[in-house]
């Protein structure tokens, strides 16, 4: 009996670090950066030898327990604002204690060093950058309105310039000039979801607001008010148009334009209804929508050339 509740406190506190780290969220992370390697960063290549690269497992790997790590110190610089913002959560992270965040979150950094170290010293000086400016944002930036939702959503991009560093370090000026293009592409890919990861950022304001005015966050809604946050809103997501219009009327992108008229019509009434919100419960409905968003734009990056899943010998045999 006593051995069967030692266990079961074992599972709860497993559990409880999975929570801790969104353990749900990194398979999504490892997901996005592999069908961009594949679709986007690199479709001159075949499938089969983007996946056996072993320099870009490294890079994924330390990405996701730096990411994992991030949730961490996050999570701890957090706890009393959580408390107040996510009660039921919060309880559950609780299971965990902080010495025993702190233990995991230096082993988790110090592997995804060691990874990137690995596969280049450039990769660690990347990666040792990113993780002082994950700690920096959850001690400091975070608590201060503009410049702490413009870092948060840097962060959630800075995964993938990692990436496109590992596929055209070593290009030529030539090599450089041809790819022009592509780099369009790319580059107005990450606006586009730059954009979204901030408007998201924007909207967890407003839905935290009452916990970040106990714990003294000066965000934008506390600072400025809700109606000049919800404008700030209205704005960024009209400016999504910019990188859509690219995307879709200059560069060749496949099938995903789909993806992107969706995404355009749910943003029309996605404001519609960010106006008409003033409750804790519509701002996390808000926050959901995004999430959609973001995640689905993960797996509609395989629209962009389906030929490479359809194609069974591409994927199994392009190295």
């Amino acid at each position: 009996m006593a051995l069967s509740r030692k266990y079961k406190l074992l599972l709860m506190k497993v559990i409880s670090l999975f929570s801790v780290i969104r353990g749900y969220n990194i398979p999504i992370i490892i997901l996005a950066q592999y069908l961009s390697a594949i679709f986007i960063l690199a479709p001159e290549k075949g499938a089969l030898s983007i996946l056996l690269d072993l320099n870009l497992f490294l890079l994924v790997f330390a990405s996701s327990l730096t990411i994992a790590s991030g949730y961490i110190i996050n999570n701890f610089y957090d706890s009393q604002k959580d408390l107040i913002n996510r009660p039921n959560k919060s309880m559950l992270d609780r299971l965990v204690s902080q010495s025993t965040k702190l233990k995991v979150y230096f082993t988790l950094n110090f592997i995804a060093a060691l990874l990137a170290l690995f596969a280049s010293w450039q990769a660690f000086l990347f990666f040792s950058g990113y993780i002082f400016l994950i700690w920096f944002y959850s001690h400091k930036i975070k608590k201060y309105p503009v410049v702490g939702n413009l870092t948060a959503a840097l962060m959630a991009v800075i995964p993938f310039f990692a990436i496109l560093l590992h596929y055209y370090n070593n290009l030529t000026f030539e090599e450089i000039e041809n790819y022009k293009g592509h780099f369009a592409v790319i580059f107005a890919q990450a606006s586009f979801l730059f954009l979204l990861l901030l408007i998201r950022e924007m909207v967890k304001d407003l839905e935290n607001l009452k916990g970040d005015l106990a714990n003294d966050y000066q965000t934008i809604p506390i600072r400025f008010g809700e109606t000049v946050s919800k404008k700030i809103i209205s704005i960024l997501t009209v400016l999504t148009i910019v990188p859509v219009y690219i995307l879709v009327d200059i560069y060749d992108v496949g099938y995903m334009d789909i993806y992107f008229y969706v995404c355009f019509i749910i943003l029309i009434f996605f404001l519609l209804y960010l106006w008409k919100s003033n409750k804790k419960e519509q701002y996390l409905l808000l926050h959901n929508v995004l999430k959609f968003l973001i995640v689905s734009g993960v797996f509609c990056i395989v629209l962009i050339n389906p030929s490479v899943l359809l194609n069974g010998k591409k994927l199994l045999f392009s190295i």
